[in-house]
């Protein structure tokens, strides 16, 4: 008889370990840069992230505040109610709370890696290599298309205004500068030195936040004759408040009719004539 040999299963030689690569120490890189960098935020390009070192800048003088305070009690609009921003390491403080509070409600904003008493490290909002407008530039930018897309993103920005509220919170200062659009189409958000939830109502921070975004992007919706369809936008937006949130949004505009006669004249300047833009834009 012929004898059958049984081949025995080649046995497979482990591969080496591939070498572990230690994970990046924030909390250090942090210590060596935020008292030593020229600028009181600074980018750094590391390879395949960016990081903003954010340094404490000296602390804010309360009297600034005082006037403006006057001002709102003297026009009866609590809307104008100044948040204190204290600045210095309070301001860091505050940041880096509200950063991760806004995070942990889903919202897009830049994720802290470390922290200490003279400042923070995030990361960049964009992706490593391409940069992340902010919606302001972003709808300047593709102004000569003509095409919609201003308003197509001035859409989103209300939207993603919208999410903050529904989440159960609000911004700080609202306004398109401090809105970023991310590579993946999401909009982001920088710049919480103050916490206005803090110091004022819910409803009322609501209201700012609202006013805060059409002041800065009224602007540019006129200048693609998209102040129509945004306005219809707006009174929905307005609509879907909560009931408190509505009543006060609908009381501060009343309040700011006399803004309607305001000359046309450039020789007022730009920035009260972006007032009237946006009054143009939230009054009913």
């Amino acid at each position: 008889m012929r004898q059958h040999h049984q081949t025995k299963p080649a046995v497979s030689e482990p591969l080496p370990a591939a070498p572990s690569l230690a994970p990046p120490d924030y909390d250090a890189f942090l210590r060596d840069h935020v008292l030593s960098q020229p600028l009181s935020i600074q980018r750094y390009d590391r390879g395949d992230e960016t990081i903003w070192v954010k340094r404490a800048g000296a602390s804010n003088p309360a009297w600034r505040y005082r006037a403006l305070a006057m001002l709102a009690a003297c026009l009866r609009l609590p809307v104008l109610r100044p948040v204190p921003n204290p600045g210095g390491h309070e301001a860091i403080r505050t940041e880096v709370r509200r950063l991760r509070q806004l995070a942990r409600r889903g919202l897009r904003v830049p994720a802290v890696l470390a922290e200490c008493e003279d400042g923070f490290a995030m990361r960049h909002l964009g992706s490593p290599g391409v940069e992340a407008p902010s919606l302001g530039n972003a709808m300047e930018a593709v102004l000569p298309r003509g095409d919609g897309t201003t308003l197509a993103l001035w859409l989103q920005g209300l939207a993603t205004l919208q999410q903050v509220h529904a989440s159960g919170d609000c911004l700080s200062q609202a306004f398109a500068r401090n809105m970023v659009c991310c590579a993946d189409g999401v909009i982001g958000f920088i710049d919480f030195e103050d916490d206005p939830a803090a110091h004022l109502p819910l409803p009322l921070c609501r209201v700012r936040d609202a006013l805060c975004y059409a002041h800065s992007t009224a602007w540019i919706l006129a200048k693609a004759d998209a102040m129509p369809a945004a306005r219809t936008a707006w009174r929905d937006f307005v609509q879907a408040m909560e009931p408190e949130t509505r009543a006060l949004m609908e009381s501060t505009t009343r309040q700011l009719g006399w803004v309607r006669h305001l000359p046309e004249s450039r020789r007022l300047g730009r920035d009260m004539q972006r007032v009237r833009m946006a009054y143009t834009l939230v009054t009913p």
